[in-house]
């Protein structure tokens, strides 16, 4: 049918996590949590079981511990977590002829060339369980906005389809929260309108929103509230910039143990670089203060560079310059302005560290 748009959201359910079980099949059915063991670590994912107990993504690893204390705690394992990535993109892209990567464990197709989306969607998992192990859920919807949320409606294992006037329907006393884009200081912005609601956000007058939110994001959030979204699934994303960055499990005064972690941070972003075969013209640091002052430097070069002794060099340079004026929280390295651009692939443009 002309003008016919059938998008699907296909997300891998609690994917390290379940890595970690097809290497150790001994831990099936018992709660297990991925995270770094530091003070500071928090819940990269965890099985269903542990889930049960209050323990969810983005949780500090310590308050899983404590709601959880039973839990099998693994250190996350990224090199393992890519290879088994590219297994199940490899699969959907056998499959499905326009496909959008947006992460190692997530993505979108256009299913609009296809007679029955739902079968062939039931077919794609069933050939991923069976190849790799692997469970994932689907949404299917008219746009990516309601792919994505259908898909998570009966995790794990779950395919739901929803036209935009069954999501309107379905959430509409759900939570803003529940929209991607609106965040815990947007909600709490909106609760204090009285907006505690999708239902609530619809009703209002897009001007008021525009009046209090400015006039992009105010058009946003009543689009959204509509679940309307007119992005198209995109193939092939431009890597905007590359960057390796670490947390501090304790914060870090000396400046040599800094120049450290920066040298080894270089060390792995210049690897990656080129292995994907990416130069930059921009090198680039983060660095967060133990108050949470987060500052950023960078310099532009003449030439694009993935070497390692120009990166380390000009990172240690920025450091020295910025002369931290407090212990240093979390460190980072990035390199950007590629020179002709290049595709994000992996859906991992940036790795996060543990030390």
């Amino acid at each position: 049918m002309e003008g016919r748009r059938v998008i699907a959201h296909l997300d891998l359910d609690a994917f390290y996590a379940s890595v970690e079980l097809l290497r150790d099949p001994s831990l099936r059915g018992q709660p297990v949590i991925v995270s770094g063991s530091g003070p500071r670590a928090v819940v990269t994912t965890c099985t269903y079981e542990a889930r049960a107990f209050g323990v969810h993504s983005a949780m500090p690893a310590s308050q899983a511990r404590r709601l959880c204390p039973q839990a099998v705690v693994i250190r996350p394992d990224f090199p393992a977590y890519r290879e088994a990535s590219r297994g199940v993109w490899e699969i959907v892209r056998a499959h499905v002829e326009t496909v959008e990567q947006a992460g190692l464990d997530e993505g979108y197709l256009d299913l609009s060339d296809l007679v029955a989306p739902k079968a062939a969607m039931r077919r794609l998992v069933g050939e991923i369980r069976a190849r790799t192990g692997l469970s994932a859920s689907v949404g299917i919807g008219p746009n990516k906005l309601v792919a994505k949320i259908a898909s998570d409606c009966e995790k794990p294992a779950g395919l739901v389809a929803l036209s935009r006037e069954m999501a309107c329907e379905r959430f509409a006393g759900a939570s803003p929260r529940l929209l991607p884009g609106i965040g815990p200081k947007t909600a709490e912005r909106l609760e204090g309108m009285g907006i505690r609601t999708i239902a609530d956000l619809r009703a209002r007058p897009e001007a008021q929103l525009r009046e209090a939110f400015g006039e992009r994001h105010g058009h946003d959030l009543a689009r959204r509230a509509r679940f309307e979204h007119d992005g198209e699934v995109a193939p092939v994303r431009e890597t905007k910039s590359q960057s390796s960055e670490t947390t501090f499990d304790v914060d870090v005064a000396d400046r040599a143990e800094q120049v450290r972690v920066l040298d080894r941070l270089a060390a792995d972003l210049c690897e990656r670089l080129a292995r994907r075969e990416l130069r930059g013209r921009t090198v680039g640091i983060k660095v967060r203060l133990d108050d949470w002052t987060t500052v950023t430097r960078a310099r532009t070069l003449d030439h694009a560079t993935n070497e390692l002794d120009s990166v380390r060099a000009i990172a240690r340079e920025l450091l020295h310059a910025y002369d931290p004026p407090r212990p240093v929280r979390l460190l980072g390295v990035r390199v950007a302005a590629f020179e002709g651009g290049a595709p994000a692939q992996d859906g991992a443009p940036q790795l996060r560290l543990s030390v």
